[in-house]
């Protein structure tokens, strides 16, 4: 995607943080249990599908439209979320997934490390602190903090779902600049 593309000009990029954003609210959702009767577990359909196939498959779709960024992001996040929808259920150490947890905070890292449009990177930097809050509360057994973590993971979702609706809408993503000395006066 070219640097001075705003986020979501691409049908791929905004099928992919659709994808993402979904995934993202109802997971997080599950481990908030604001509502009654809905947990994390609930959520492994929609993040089989929807957070694995559909991003996986817009990964690849950026990829043939050499957008190398974007199929990167979209393909390892879809692989994420598919290998934690087939393994949820199944019987594993809070340490294991800690871990599995603390893997994917550091792809969320990565992505937000590579830069891009403003909306992608608070998209993946929540992403990342909302992981790494999950796995430490997997390791030390704390549900306060799985609760913040879903939280935050709400919070990456919602920028996820904005930048695609944004996209869709023309919507602003990124915010108006002051121009230098403008504004700002002296006192003395």
């Amino acid at each position: 995607m070219d640097n001075d593309v705003s986020a979501g000009n691409t049908t791929t990029t905004v099928v992919g943080r659709l994808a993402l954003g979904i995934t993202l609210l109802a997971f997080g959702l599950g481990y908030t249990n604001v509502i009654d009767g809905v947990s994390a577990s609930d959520t492994v359909s929609l993040a089989h599908y929807v957070g694995g196939v559909a991003l996986f498959v817009a990964g690849l779709l950026a990829f043939r439209d050499r957008d190398n960024a974007t199929g990167t992001a979209f393909s390892a996040l879809g692989a994420l979320w598919f290998t934690w929808a087939v393994s949820a259920g199944n019987q594993m150490s809070a340490n294991a997934a800690g871990l599995f947890l603390l893997l994917f905070a550091l792809v969320a890292l990565s992505l937000t490390l590579a830069g891009g449009d403003m909306l992608g990177q608070g998209m993946h930097g929540l992403l990342f602190l909302a992981m790494l809050l999950l796995a430490v509360a997997s390791f030390a057994d704390s549900s306060s903090l799985t609760k913040v973590g879903g939280w935050v993971a709400v919070a990456a979702g919602a920028v996820a779902w904005y930048s695609a609706t944004a996209a869709l809408a023309h919507w602003p993503t990124v915010l108006p600049r002051r121009a230098a000395g403008r504004g700002v006066t002296a006192t003395g």
